[in-house]
C-alpha cells in the first residue's frame, strides 16, 4: 500500500496518541485493523488469518498470528456530533503485543502513550495479561477506555466483563453504552448519553466511498424491551460522572437536568484524571462498535495539551525542570524503540514532548551527555515510512543516524538540557546457550546479537567463561525462538540452540565482612590493591546497591570507582553457582594502598576477592522466577490437573467458573514447567489451554540448590 501524505499543521488539542493494549487473543491487532479501514488509512479490511494486517507486518507475525512489535501508524478520524463535531483529529496509534514475551513492547509504548484502549474479551472478561497491562498503564498514569469485543462470541456477557474489570482491576468501570443482543443476536448498541440506538448492516467489506464509513450503520428506535435497562444504566453513568465534579454533583443531588455537553465535559476531566473507565460495546471482527469507540478516542482520551507538560531532572544541577507541550519551548524527547530496518539502518522511535526536532540537525543525548545527529525523519506506518523536515511536541516520529542512543535516552537542547524519566523493564527469567554452526557464522552472530539487543531491552547477553558459550535470555521461550529465527532470516546466521535453561539469581540471607588483597610483584613496578567490604541483604526486588564508606583517605577516591566495578563484575558472574547476585547492598568501608604499586587493575580484583570471601560467610542462597499460571479447563480435567500442578510445587491460588470452564490459579516455579503444553494437552484430550507470566523470585528449596551448584561445576575463582 502506498504511504499516503499526512497532514501535518494539526493543533495539539486535535491529536491524540494512543496505544491498544490486551490480553493476547483479545482482538487488538483486528480493533486496529478496523480503525485503520474506518479512517481511511486502507482500503481493505485486514485478516490475521490471511496475513494482510497492516501492523502485523513481520514474516513472524505473519506465519504465527500473533503480536510480536509494536506498530505505529498515523490516521484520521471526525467525529460528528458532540464536543468535537465536524472537527479531524489526528490519531498515533499503537497495536502492541499481547503475548507475556514481549511485555517491554507494551512497557515502552505506554511510557510514551497520552491514552490507550484497553481490549477485554466479553467472553472471558479480565484475563491475566489484562491485569499486567493494566499496572503498566497505570504505572505511567495513562488514561484509559474500555472495549469490551467479542460480544458476538458463545458466552459473551457485557455486565461480568465491566464486574470482572472492577473486582480484578480495581477499576471505576461503567458502562458507556448497551449492547443490543449478544453472541449471534448481537446486532447494534444504544449510546446512554445520547440515548440513540445504532445498528450496523450490509456488507462491511464495501469499499469506501459507496458510504462514509464502509459499513453501514442506522439509527433506530431503542427496543422496547431494552427501555428499562437502558433507563437504569443512563442513570447510573450519570450518577458516576456528577461524582467527579462538584457542580454536577449539586445539580444531581437538586434533581436538575444535565446537558449532554456538560456530561461529557466532566466525563472527559474523569477519564484524563484516571477517575471513570467508560465500557463500549462491540465486535471488532463482525465490524460492529468499532465507529462509537473511534468517537470516544477524540472526546475523552487527552491530546498532548491535556498532558500539558513534562516533568524531568536537570543533569548539571539535580533540580526537576518542567517542559510544555509547546513547538516553541526548548526541546525535550524520549527515545523509546530501536528498530534495524534492512532498508534505512537503525531506527530510533522518538516521542517528542516540546519543542521541534529538525531533520539534519544535532541534538544532545542527556543521558550519556554526548552529541548526536539527526540525519532524517520519518512518520511511520507500521513498515511503511513518510520523509519529514520537522517534528513538533506532541508527535511519534522516527529518527535515522544516531548511533549511540538507545531505549530510554532522553533527547534535548544542549542549552537547556533535561532527563526524562527514562523506562525500566524486567529481568530475563530464561536462558539458552547459542553457538555459530560455521566459522563464517561466527563474526555474524555478535553483530546479530547486539542489533536483536539495541531492539529489545529485555533481551541480555553474555558469554559463559567457564564454557566460553554464549548464553542468551530473556522473558519466555517464544521470545528467544522467534530472536533465534530472525537471526536466521535477517541476519543470515545459523546457530546451533541449547535447551532452554531457568535464569535462577543469587543472593546472601546475612550480613558478612570480607578482605581483599591483590599484592603482584614481579620486577619493576608491582601491583597492589586492599579493601574491606561490608555486604548485607535487601529486600526482595530491590536490586543492588554500592556505597562508599571510606573517610580519612584510607583508600584515595579515584580507586572507589574501580571497586565498584569489580564488585558489579563479580555479582554479574556469582559466586554459588554462576548466577548474578540480587538483593545485596556492598559498601567498601576500610582499606589501604601503596603510593607506587596502587592501581585501579588492582582494586577491581581485590573487590572481587573481597566480595567472594564475604558472600561465602553470608549463608548464600539461589532463588527462582516464580510464574503465575492459569489454567482454563472443562470441569471433568480439574481434578488431574490440579495433582498435577500441585507435584510441581505449585500453589493453588484457587479457581473460578467462565462460562463452561473452570479457570485454575497457581504459582508454579519455572524450573517446573518446561514441556507443560504437551503434557496439559495429554491430560485434557487438547481441550485445556494455559497462560504464564513472570511474578516474583523466591528461594530454591535446599535440597533443589545442591544439585543445582553440584550440576553448574561453577568454581567461582576469580580470573586474574
Amino acid at each position: 500500500m502506498p504511504v499516503q501524505k499526512t497532514k501535518r499543521d494539526f493543533p495539539l488539542d486535535r491529536i491524540r496518541n494512543i496505544g491498544i493494549i490486551a490480553h493476547i487473543d483479545a482482538g487488538k491487532t483486528t480493533t486496529t485493523e478496523r480503525i485503520l479501514f474506518y479512517t481511511g488509512r486502507s482500503y481493505k479490511i485486514g485478516n490475521i488469518d490471511e496475513g494482510t494486517t497492516v501492523t502485523d507486518w513481520m514474516e513472524q507475525e505473519r506465519e504465527r498470528g500473533i503480536t510480536i512489535v509494536s506498530a505505529a501508524v498515523t490516521t484520521f478520524w471526525t467525529v460528528k456530533s458532540g464536543l468535537f463535531e465536524g472537527t479531524e483529529t489526528r490519531i498515533n496509534l499503537i497495536d502492541t503485543p499481547g503475548h507475556v514475551d514481549f511485555t517491554a513492547e507494551v512497557e515502552r509504548s505506554l511510557r510514551v502513550l497520552d491514552g490507550a484502549v484497553i481490549v477485554l474479551d466479553s467472553s472471558s472478561g479480565v484475563q491475566s495479561q489484562t491485569e499486567t497491562v493494566w499496572r503498566q498503564a497505570n504505572k505511567y498514569s495513562v488514561p484509559l477506555i474500555a472495549f469490551a469485543n467479542k460480544m458476538d462470541v458463545v458466552g459473551a456477557d457485557f455486565a461480568a466483563t465491566i464486574q470482572s474489570a472492577r473486582d480484578r482491576l480495581g477499576a471505576n468501570a461503567v458502562a458507556y453504552n448497551l449492547p443490543m443482543g449478544k453472541e449471534n443476536d448481537f446486532k447494534g448498541v444504544v449510546d446512554l448519553l445520547t440515548e440513540k440506538a445504532i445498528i450496523w448492516e450490509g456488507d462491511p467489506s464495501t469499499p469506501l466511498g459507496t458510504s462514509d464509513t464502509g459499513a453501514k450503520f442506522t439509527e433506530v428506535a431503542i427496543p422496547a424491551d431494552m427501555v428499562d435497562q437502558v433507563k437504569e444504566a443512563r442513570e447510573k453513568l450519570v450518577e458516576e460522572i456528577s461524582g467527579t465534579d462538584d457542580v454536577l454533583m449539586e445539580k444531581y443531588l437538586a434533581a436538575e437536568e444535565i446537558s449532554i455537553d456538560e456530561l461529557k465535559k466532566a466525563l472527559r476531566k474523569a477519564v484524563i484524571d484516571n477517575k471513570i473507565v467508560p465500557v463500549l460495546a462491540g465486535s471488532s471482527l463482525r465490524n460492529k462498535g468499532v465507529q462509537p469507540m473511534l468517537d470516544s478516542v477524540v472526546e475523552y482520551l487527552p491530546s498532548p495539551q491535556d498532558i500539558g507538560q513534562v516533568s524531568g531532572q536537570n543533569p548539571q544541577t539535580g533540580e526537576m525542570v518542567i517542559r510544555k507541550a509547546d513547538p516553541l519551548a526548548p526541546l525535550s524527547a524520549l527515545a523509546f524503540k530501536i528498530q534495524v530496518d534492512p532498508h534505512v539502518g537503525k531506527l530510533t522511535y522518538i516521542r517528542v514532548y516540546s519543542g521541534t526536532l529538525k531533520s539534519g540537525s544535532y541534538v544532545y543525548n542527556s543521558t550519556k551527555q554526548i552529541k548526536e545527529r539527526v540525519g532524517r525523519l520519518l512518520l511511520m506506518h507500521a513498515n511503511d515510512r513518510e520523509e519529514i523536515e520537522e517534528a513538533y511536541a506532541g508527535e511519534i516520529v522516527a529518527a535515522v543516524g544516531l548511533k549511540d542512543t538507545i531505549t530510554g535516552d532522553t533527547l534535548c537542547d544542549e542549552i537547556a538540557p533535561i532527563i526524562l524519566e527514562s523506562i525500566s523493564f524486567p529481568d530475563p527469567v530464561i536462558s539458552l546457550a547459542i553457538e555459530p554452526k560455521t566459522k563464517s557464522d561466527q563474526e555474524k552472530l555478535g553483530y546479530a546479537l547486539q542489533r536483536l539487543a539495541e531492539e529489545d531491552p529485555t533481551f541480555r547477553i553474555k558469554s559463559d567463561p567457564e564454557t566460553a558459550q554464549t548464553i542468551i535470555a530473556g522473558m519466555g521461550e517464544l521470545q528467544l525462538e522467534i530472536l533465534v529465527e530472525r537471526m536466521r532470516r535477517e541476519f543470515k546466521v545459523d546457530a546451533n540452540v541449547g535447551q532452554p535453561q531457568v535464569a535462577y539469581k543469587e543472593t546472601i540471607t546475612k550480613m558478612a565482612e570480607g578482605e581483599g588483597k591483590y599484592i603482584r610483584q614481579t620486577g619493576g613496578r608491582g601491583q597492589y590493591g586492599h579493601c574491606l567490604l561490608r555486604i548485607e541483604p535487601l529486600p526482595r526486588g530491590q536490586g543492588r546497591e554500592f556505597v562508599s564508606e571510606i573517610t580519612g583517605g584510607a583508600i584515595p577516591r579515584e580507586f572507589i570507582s574501580p571497586i565498584e566495578k569489580g564488585v558489579i563484575e563479580k555479582e554479574d558472574t556469582g559466586i554459588l553457582a554462576g548466577y548474578p547476585l540480587t538483593d545485596i547492598k556492598v559498601a567498601v568501608y576500610d582499606g589501604s594502598f601503596h603510593d607506587v604499586d596502587s592501581s585501579e587493575v588492582a582494586f577491581k580484583i581485590a573487590a572481587s576477592l573481597g566480595l567472594s570471601e564475604a558472600a561465602k560467610k553470608a549463608d548464600m542462597i539461589l532463588l527462582e522466577p516464580i510464574m503465575k499460571v492459569e489454567v482454563t479447563t472443562p470441569d471433568e480435567f480439574m481434578g488431574d490437573i490440579i495433582g498435577d500442578l500441585s507435584s510441581k510445587r505449585a500453589q493453588i491460588l484457587g479457581s473460578e467458573k467462565r462460562g463452561n470452564y473452570t479457570i485454575i490459579n497457581a504459582l508454579v516455579p519455572l524450573a517446573e514447567m518446561h514441556g507443560y503444553a504437551t503434557a496439559l494437552r495429554s491430560m485434557s484430550q487438547g481441550r485445556a489451554g494455559y497462560y504464564m507470566e513472570a511474578d516474583h523470585y523466591e528461594p530454591v528449596p535446599a535440597q533443589i540448590t545442591a544439585k543445582i551448584v553440584e550440576s553448574s561445576g561453577f568454581t567461582g575463582r576469580v580470573e586474574h
